[in-house]
């Protein structure tokens, strides 16, 4: 039990056409009920830290937390960081002993995303850390990300294959109709798999990696507004739509919104039942369970990844 890379991970993984999942975290409940479904699944499994976990709890924090949670589990853990903005929170993080980083500078210029990501690439590897990078551009709206539907571009097959080559990186996170947030379509999901497979094809050996990925759950939305909540017309990507997308070279899915949206709807219905309660504990527990109960049917019904741990 260790914290790993997920170099072997990605390759088994696509291999056997199933997705390791990419949990964001937050806090403790939301990591001890990922860790909970991944081990009586024996999953393999990544948990990320974004820009807005690293503001909210410290990155200190949730290494610490991670590290109790292989400790406690016997599983094999990639830390991996989420959407690093620059060099120096890439590098902070590896310093700190991340297992994994992304760089993200696909809102810059192709060759500025080339140069910077280079940079990142050099001081990871020396390092034996691994670099997922992006091209194209996901719209929508999550912690620190904020992209129109003008501003997202799809990911290109040929510049693709430039930027595995000139970067070196190990995984690459593609755009093809994903977006981050609650909000995904307005009618109806869609996503570019011949793209995917052009992609694919084309970078046979590099993961691809799939952002924006939560289905949005309708069970959990209409918990939410049961209770007083007031998420109307959310909606996200289709699970058979991201099976289908781990059967073809998707290594890794990213999944957030999902998790806030059991957290919350488990809080809002607990409190609304016992109005009376004040014990933290007594609403996070549930809460925990639900994130538990999610991440379980993810791991064995959409990322097919049950029986996967090193």
């Amino acid at each position: 039990m260790a914290l790993v890379t997920s170099t072997e991970m990605f390759r088994k993984a696509q291999a056997g056409g199933y997705a390791i999942g990419a949990f964001n975290v937050n806090n403790m409940e939301i990591i001890q009920g990922i860790i909970e479904a991944a081990k009586e699944e024996n999953s393999a499994l990544i948990l990320q830290v974004s820009a807005g976990a690293r503001k909210y709890a410290n990155s200190v924090y949730l290494k610490k937390l991670v590290e109790a949670a292989v400790e406690d589990s016997g599983l094999d853990i990639v830390l991996h960081l989420d959407h690093g903005e620059d060099f120096d929170i890439v590098k902070k993080c590896i310093d700190d002993g991340f297992t994994s980083v992304m760089i993200d500078a696909s809102h810059h210029p192709f060759e500025e995303n080339v140069r910077l990501t280079r940079e990142v690439v050099d001081y990871a590897h020396a390092r034996g850390v691994v670099v997922e990078a992006e091209l194209g551009r996901l719209a929508g709206v999550e912690d620190a990300i904020s992209v129109s539907k003008e501003d997202a571009t799809y990911t290109d097959p040929d510049q693709a294959v430039e930027f595995v080559e000139r970067t070196g990186i190990d995984s690459l996170a593609i755009a093809i109709g994903t977006s981050h947030g609650a909000y995904k379509f307005k009618g109806e999901p869609k996503l570019d798999f011949e793209r995917l497979e052009i992609i694919g094809n084309k970078l046979p050996n590099t993961p691809l990696v799939l952002h924006g990925a939560s289905t949005v759950l309708p069970e959990f939305v209409a918990l939410c507004n049961k209770y007083g909540g007031n998420i109307p017309g959310a909606q996200g990507v289709p699970e058979e739509m991201l099976r289908r997308a781990a059967s073809m070279r998707v290594a890794k899915i990213n999944i957030d919104t999902d998790l806030r949206l059991a957290m919350t709807a488990a809080i809002r219905q607990f409190l609304a039942e016992n109005p009376s309660e004040f014990d933290p504990r007594k609403y996070l527990g549930p809460a925990r369970t639900a994130i538990k109960g999610m991440v379980k049917h993810k791991i064995k019904n959409v990322l097919g990844s049950s029986g996967s741990s090193l």
